[in-house]
């Protein structure tokens, strides 16, 4: 097997170097992930400049490929042209703090995983639900534990997108897993106003808003009860329900 591994925290990052341990016996690994922190930035691919590729250095780094831009850029840039064979699987994470509900929009964790799902590879990316990397060993057993479910009857024939929410727990591996749907969030908290040096207003964006659809069957539930939350992803944005609704109104003639 061959597995694709990115993130959005950097090639740095705790988190990455964990779900590569993790995967060790699994097959051939290749890990190719951003330069820099690129959490929020979603499927951004970097068209206003050419990306350069580099070896990271450092033992907790061998073998990693460092690329100057996005989550999606590392794994766009890898199935189109860096790896010489196409990966069976793309895994994104783990990172550091959950991507759950309208989340999943703005993470560039699980956009790295949507790219590889895009190109028609399965793919699964991992969270844990909350910062600081408390417990990361138990969150990357309970990310490998998943990974051998999956693979266990072999991949199926069609491509899937996961999202995994793994508590910060040492017992994280052996939580009960949910299969869930994704939750709403509240509206973010306003921006936080402020000067620069030169007395320039700046601007923050504001913390994410609080849960507002979060019973049960959501991963916003299964978060809270302490258990690995698991929802499946598709990519069609479309309003199915509406689109009767908007043929019929866009067919009147327009007022004069």
């Amino acid at each position: 097997m061959r597995i694709l591994i990115a993130n959005d925290d950097g090639y740095l990052a705790p988190g990455i170097a964990a779900l590569v341990r993790a995967c060790q016996g699994l097959g051939h690994i290749d890990v190719i992930a951003p330069e820099q922190n690129a959490s929020g930035t979603s499927n951004a691919l970097t068209l206003t400049r050419p990306l350069s590729v580099f070896e990271a250095r450092g033992e907790q780094v061998q073998g990693f490929r460092v690329v100057n831009g996005t989550p999606s850029d590392c794994v766009h840039v890898a199935l189109t042209g860096l790896l010489d064979q196409r990966p069976d699987i793309v895994f994104s994470g783990i990172n550091n703090g959950a991507n759950m509900g309208d989340d999943t929009l703005y993470s560039g964790t699980v956009a790295a995983a949507m790219e590889g799902f895009l190109f028609g590879i399965p793919a699964i990316a991992f969270s844990q639900v909350d910062k600081g990397w408390a417990h990361l060993d138990a969150a990357a057993a309970a990310a490998r534990a998943i990974i051998d479910q999956v693979l266990a009857d072999g991949l199926p024939a069609a491509p899937f997108l996961l999202n995994v929410n793994i508590p910060n727990r040492p017992d994280a591996a052996t939580r009960p897993r949910r299969v869930t749907r994704l939750g709403r969030r509240h509206a973010s908290e306003p921006v936080i106003r402020q000067h620069s040096p030169r007395g320039d207003p700046i601007y923050w964006i504001g913390p994410a808003g609080d849960a507002r659809e979060a019973g049960e069957g959501t991963d916003f539930h299964a978060a809270a009860q302490g258990e690995v939350s698991i929802t499946p992803l598709q990519v069609d944005l479309t309003d199915h329900a509406s689109r009767p609704a908007w043929a019929a109104r866009l067919a009147r003639p327009a007022p004069v």
